[in-house]
């Protein structure tokens, strides 16, 4: 090992006194020149010699400032020729995919790109911004930073034309001594949608589930106290906290498949799977309901395979909670048809399943929400036919994951169709 090291100090030294000599190469050669011609033209006047010493000194000196010159005027023509250079302001702001405006100090418009003019309408050179936009928030941004505040300024603006948006705004100066300034916008509409739905939710599944518990407690209570000694209330009561207690363990299970298919939404199943069998099977388990609410299935299949790639206990799913919906609110119909054939209306090949019954019927309000968390079109029919308001959301995920989508229509007095759409195999 020590011979290792010594020769390891040994080729550093070497590194070392060949760099040196590289870089002192001019001096060393001026030396030598001065040497030689002393020797060989015998030049014997020492200021002479000095003369001819100090001039080839002078030039080891000039000459690596002159090569090193060289080098930077050629990094400095490299940088001139880069790019970067002949990328204007116009295509960098078109290169962005957010709404960005650029203005001067006098607050006119010098450019906008596409998506701003997209997002606000026409956005033409030398509008003045704070005409364009007249909400406070935007006045004082716009004001701020062209009155010199630091840094980069921000605030939060609503665009409620033609559809209502959020933006982030963020308004700043372009570089030093441009006298250019850029507003970019930031949407934040999908994610304020999507905290608002949460908190919907929240409120939604603490509102579910502290209905029924306030029921058992109030039992619970009548059942120790007034009631201690009544079988006739003591029997009904505990049939009533039964069923309460059975809508709250429905409602977790809701919850709990939602959940699951939420945290895998985009996990595509692969497996191949028997539409006809599993509707089949769907049937097969609703007949006891089916024969409660006195509805009639019928089927109106084509011939021929229906095989899709997806996950059969969750397809199974998807054609339950639509029987089940059709034999429960559907019921005044007195049947339901199930219909299964093949389309290409939509371009691509696609199998159709429909679920149709002939009861009252949706509000034309009501189809395009009701296939959000909790939202009933009768609250009160729903609790009774012991709804939870998720399942029609658990199917419209479950076909997203299956690259399918659900389609509705209604028409009052006439009963209602849920069409599945999914992709052929």
């Amino acid at each position: 090992m020590a011979e290792t090291s010594t020769q390891t100090r040994a080729r550093r030294t070497v590194r070392l006194t060949a760099g040196r000599l590289h870089q002192n190469r001019w001096m060393l050669m001026a030396a030598i020149v001065a040497v030689l011609a002393v020797h060989f033209f015998g030049v014997t006047s020492g200021r002479f010699t000095a003369a001819i010493i100090l001039l080839l000194v002078l030039f080891a000196l000039v000459a690596p400032r002159t090569q090193a010159s060289r080098r930077l005027a050629e990094v400095a023509a490299r940088t001139e020729r880069s790019p970067l250079d002949r990328l204007s302001g116009e295509k960098l702001a078109a290169a962005v995919a957010d709404p960005l405006i650029i203005f001067d100090r006098d607050g006119a418009v010098v450019h906008a790109n596409e998506a701003a003019v997209a997002a606000f309408g026409v956005v033409r050179p030398d509008l003045p911004l704070l005409l364009k936009f007249r909400a406070p928030e935007m006045q004082a941004l716009i004001e701020g930073v062209l009155g010199g505040q630091s840094g980069s300024l921000s605030v939060e603006y609503v665009e409620r034309v033609p559809f209502e948006r959020v933006y982030r705004v963020a308004a700043s100066a372009v570089g030093r001594g441009t006298g250019l300034y850029v507003l970019a916008f930031k949407d934040q509409s999908e994610a304020r949608r999507i905290d608002r739905m949460r908190a919907d939710f929240i409120a939604n599944a603490s509102h579910e589930l502290r209905t029924p518990l306030a029921s058992i407690a109030g039992f619970v209570e009548t059942l120790r106290g007034p009631a201690r000694n009544d079988p006739n209330a003591r029997e009904q009561f505990l049939q009533i906290m039964q069923n309460q207690t059975g809508r709250m363990a429905r409602l977790i299970d809701d919850l709990l498949s939602l959940s699951r298919l939420e945290m895998k939404a985009y996990v595509k199943p692969g497996v191949k799977v028997d539409l006809r069998q599993t509707i089949e099977a769907v049937i097969a388990s609703l007949s006891p309901l089916a024969t409660e609410t006195g509805v009639t299935i019928e089927r109106e299949f084509e011939e021929g395979e229906f095989e899709v790639h997806g996950d059969r206990d969750e397809l199974f799913q998807v054609f339950q909670n639509l029987l089940e919906n059709g034999c429960k609110y559907g019921q005044s119909g007195g049947r339901v048809i199930v219909s299964m054939h093949r389309s290409t209306e939509a371009g691509e090949p696609e199998i159709e399943v429909t679920v149709r019954d002939f009861g009252p019927g949706i509000p034309a309000e009501h189809i395009p929400r009701v296939t959000e968390r909790f939202y009933r079109v009768d609250v009160e029919t729903s609790r009774a036919q012991k709804g939870t308001g998720l399942g029609l959301s658990i199917v419209k995920h479950i076909l997203s994951r299956h690259n399918g989508r659900l389609s509705i229509k209604s028409e009052i007095g006439k009963g209602s169709a849920f069409t599945v759409h999914l992709p052929a195999r």
